[in-house]
């Protein structure tokens, strides 16, 4: 059935069809679904206000828009059902263990520890490895995801429990929603003297939405004001009742500085996990798991902390980790050692990736090499399909012809090059959330992982002058001095939030200034004076505020703007020419209008830069 003419363009019509579209899908695909030719589809969407052509990659919300205006239902499909359809394709399994209930053997849980910066989460597990990881982390915040086994005796018999140390602060968000979809358990540490702050809440939010049970460790039980009662109440309201008020979660009272209490809440772990979930998997299938971390370590090349699953993950295997992909290497454990295979809950670092991988990347062992590379390739096409979506920005023809009016929009453009991935990727979220108006917009031209390289700084060169940001990384020799000689900016950082509250302040500072209009006086008239070749001049006795000789003006008329744009030409006190008047006093005003009237106001203002908030 032919549509009704839309801009003078027939197409068929969808009567309420379901069109699924993969992520940054283009008209010509959504043409080639429906049975239409591509070019009609343009001429729509430019009769829709959106110039977009046939084979631009097109965000969600356009095809939305079209969908609806052509009567289709249309469904992007979700990176991880392309992702599942993409494993399919070769015949792989993901997140699901292969075999009988007899293979299935119990596993250690996977706890991770969330909570409010400075609450002592990093000092927690410090106490547990009794290890010093604090005092490698700038500005005591957890810049990194790190992944530990700790071995603790629990009724008599050896248990290994896994850790992941989520970063602390609130720009961290995404990786800490990652770390609770990895995890068993969550460890929500509250500090005694500080209670129940947003980002214990964020942390709580996220565990819940993972839908994992929750161990409560209220820290700082040593320090003086410490209320471990207070903490329990505020937290009821959140649906975490403890145990000791009829509930049945379990609070344990812990000094990470002391280590005390620290063998109670290993044991409530355990106890959490015995009682709550069944922990389980088999460890004869190829491994399949998470990576936690990853980086590029200058003699080793790509290294990433993964955490397997399922299965069994052994050196040589050929494995694709997101769009990395490679055969392992080697495998460390958290300890430096090396290990020959590594069982379900066990985190190791792999080396022998082509690329780092992004934190939060699933991992598989697949047959050969040939289909790791294939599959690597085949999810690196579909992002790269899905960022130029998300970073074409949609355009109506509204605001080209506002951007014609008033000129070229403001753009900071930056390179983000970071030491770990998971940094890269939660400071490049945090850099666009930035929102400072329209005027001025921010665009990520590349982000990698490793030392800022000779191709960063042609690249800012190449691309008006981008700014560079190194997030504990630095220049190679040959890349600081080709920036220098060309004077590329270059700015290091080592804690996000700094870097967020400059780039921030860079774009307001890249905001063309706004003014406002502030009254400065007012004189009434009350005297009309006729001066030969100059014209009427106002006898006036100023009301409130200065009259400033060539101030601007405006004259009121029974509180109507009579003149407007005018300017106080001549400013006398008797015989004397004065600059200004106070209120008060009488004074004669010409402001070269001769229609003035007696009881007129003049009005003068002045127009002043308006402070950006």
């Amino acid at each position: 059935m032919q549509a009704p003419s839309i801009g003078g363009v027939q197409v068929p019509r969808g009567g309420g069809q379901t069109i699924r579209l993969p992520r940054g899908a283009s008209l010509a695909d959504f043409a080639d679904r429906i049975g239409a030719n591509p070019a009609s589809l343009v001429q729509i969407m430019l009769h829709l206000g959106e110039m977009v052509t046939a084979t631009q990659s097109v965000n969600e919300e356009t095809l939305q828009l079209l969908g609806a205006e052509l009567d289709y239902d249309v469904q992007v499909v979700s990176p991880e059902e392309e992702d599942r359809e993409l494993l399919e394709s070769f015949k792989i399994e993901f997140g699901e263990d292969e075999g009988d209930e007899a293979d299935l053997v119990p596993r250690p849980p996977v706890v991770t520890v969330m909570g409010h910066v400075d609450h002592g989460k990093t000092k927690l597990l410090d106490a547990i490895r009794h290890t010093n990881v604090v005092a490698r982390e700038a500005g005591g915040i957890t810049q990194h995801i790190g992944a530990y086994q700790v071995t603790t005796t629990h009724e008599g018999e050896q248990r290994k429990i896994t850790f992941i140390d989520t970063p602390g602060h609130e720009a961290f968000t995404a990786m800490r929603a990652r770390g609770a979809q990895a995890t068993d358990i969550a460890v929500l540490v509250v500090a005694a003297d500080d209670g129940v702050k947003p980002q214990t809440i964020e942390a709580l939010n996220h565990a819940q939405a993972a839908n994992v049970p929750v161990v409560v460790a209220v820290n700082k039980i040593d320090k003086e004001g410490a209320d471990p009662t207070k903490v329990r109440a505020q937290l009821t309201e959140y649906g975490l009742v403890a145990e000791e008020f009829g509930g049945s979660t379990l609070f344990v009272d812990i000094s990470a500085k002391l280590g005390t209490g620290i063998d109670n809440l290993l044991e409530a772990i355990l106890l959490t996990a015995d009682a709550e979930l069944d922990l389980r998997a088999n460890p004869d299938m190829d491994a399949q798991g998470l990576a936690i971390e990853a980086h590029l370590d200058k003699g080793r090349g790509p290294v990433a902390t993964v955490l397997v699953q399922r299965g069994t993950l052994r050196v040589g295997d050929s494995i694709v980790c997101g769009e990395a992909f490679g055969r392992v290497r080697a495998m460390l454990d958290d300890n430096g050692e090396t290990v020959e295979e590594a069982d379900p809950s066990r985190p190791v670092l792999v080396l022998g990736l082509t690329a780092v991988p992004r934190a939060g990347d699933n991992f598989i062992v697949v047959a050969d090499d040939r289909m790791a590379r294939q599959i690597a390739q085949q999810r690196a096409a579909r992002q790269r399909i899905a960022d130029m979506a998300r970073s074409g920005r949609r355009r109506t023809l509204e605001e080209l012809f506002k951007d014609l009016e008033k000129g070229q929009v403001n753009e900071l453009k930056l390179i983000i090059k970071g030491d770990v991935s998971g940094s890269v990727e939660a400071l490049e979220d945090a850099l666009l959330k930035i929102d400072v108006g329209e005027e001025v917009r921010l665009r990520v031209l590349h982000r990698a992982v490793g030392a800022i390289t000779e191709h960063d700084v042609n690249l800012a060169m190449g691309d008006d002058n981008a700014v560079i940001i190194g997030f504990n990384v630095r220049p190679e020799v040959r890349a600081r001095d080709l920036a220098e000689r060309e004077g590329v900016d270059i700015r290091y950082y080592s804690v996000i939030y700094q870097a967020i509250e400059e780039i921030e302040a860079a774009l307001k500072g890249m905001l063309k200034p706004e003014f406002e209009e502030v009254r400065t006086g007012t004189a009434e008239i009350r005297e009309i004076f006729k001066v030969p070749r100059i014209g009427n001049i106002a006898g006036s006795i100023v009301r409130s505020g200065v009259i400033t000789r060539n101030s601007k003006c405006r004259l009121i008329r029974d509180g109507v703007v009579v003149a407007d744009n005018l300017t106080v030409v001549s400013l006398r006190r008797f015989k004397d020419d004065a600059t200004e008047v106070r209120e008060g006093f009488e004074c004669g005003i010409g402001i070269g209008y001769n229609d003035i009237k007696v009881d007129d106001i003049i009005e003068t203002y002045e127009m002043q830069e308006k402070p950006r908030v």
